[in-house]
């Protein structure tokens, strides 16, 4: 068979790798999976629509944010739904184009988490330690160019990576993951060499990871000299409920993929448990950050209460 029949062949269907569940479990690990979407869904839109809709919030800090539960919802979205419809199904299928889409997504929801929270951090440093001159620093325009090349940066980066996927002629029709990835999708060509490809997404990957750490080593190393210095009380504290949300999602993001790379170098480690594993970067900071920010953003916490006792008010 020609290379161009099988490229026709394999243009749509392509069999995808799912758990192997026991029958009389796949219904309560289809019912925990949902509900965890769910949550997820739940928490993070109640995050997005107390910044929209509150006027407290309404500041350059959270309207940074915004971005962090929007791209969470991207991230979780773009994964959970398919695996756990492939569990209730057992299709093992899926379309070549949304297959794409998928990765595409899935590509997109890790860069950005490394770009928003390197903007997140600018706007702390600002904030902390250029307090004065932080009003005429972070206006509108200021805020739509850091957030414009947050999500401007990222889509760039991912469209050049698949536009390079896009030119491998395919003469596979089996992804080993259980989602869609670019690495899955180059496994597919037809053995031709992929070393441009491999090169860009590593020298992406490194890039991606040098501007977000260097950003906000910068700011943070700032703060924590600023907090030194200035020994009251409130600055201090100011500068830690501000800034340990953002640090404790970066380093929860940085270890889960850490985690996630290495349990695809151990042999010795179940299938199901590695495909759990590979999923981990797109169902933990979805489900973790909005308690995260809930908790210790005491701006968020006191609108989402205010709202709550709202709701009371008007239902007696």
């Amino acid at each position: 068979m020609s290379v161009q029949t099988l490229n026709q062949t394999f243009s749509y269907h392509l069999q995808i790798a799912s758990f192997d569940i026991p029958t009389p479990l796949t219904y309560p690990v289809f019912i925990m999976g949902l509900l965890l979407y769910l949550f997820s869904i739940f928490c993070n839109l109640t995050i997005m629509l107390l910044i929209i809709t509150q006027r407290t919030l309404h500041k350059p800090m959270f309207y940074i944010l915004f971005s962090l539960p929007l791209n969470d919802l991207l991230g979780i979205s773009s994964m959970l739904p398919r695996v756990l419809s492939d569990i209730v199904m057992q299709t093992h299928s899926v379309y070549y184009p949304t297959c794409v889409f998928q990765a595409f997504l899935c590509h997109m929801y890790g860069g950005a988490v490394l770009f928003v929270l390197a903007a997140m951090s600018i706007d702390r440093y600002f904030a902390i330690c250029k307090p004065l001159q932080y009003p005429s620093i972070m206006t509108p325009f200021t805020l739509c160019v850091i957030i414009s090349a947050a999500w401007g940066l990222d889509m760039a980066m991912i469209l050049t990576l698949f536009a390079l996927q896009s030119r491998v002629k395919r003469c596979k029709a089996y992804i080993l993951n259980i989602y869609c990835d670019n690495p899955s999708l180059l496994r597919l060509s037809c053995g031709e060499d992929l070393t441009t490809n491999n090169i860009y997404g590593l020298a992406m990957t490194a890039v991606m990871q040098i501007i977000s750490v260097g950003i906000q080593l910068f700011s943070y190393i700032n703060i924590l000299v600023i907090c030194i210095i200035n020994r009251q009380s409130d600055t201090k504290s100011k500068a830690v409920n501000t800034c340990v949300a953002q640090l404790v999602t970066f380093l929860l993001f940085e270890l889960t993929s850490t985690f996630v790379i290495l349990s695809y170098r151990f042999q010795n480690i179940p299938p199901n448990a590695q495909k759990l594993c590979g999923m981990m970067i797109y169902l933990l900071l979805p489900i973790i950050n909005p308690i995260i920010y809930g908790m210790k953003t005491k701006d968020i916490r006191t609108a989402f209460f205010m709202v709550v006792r709202k709701k009371k008010i008007a239902f007696k």
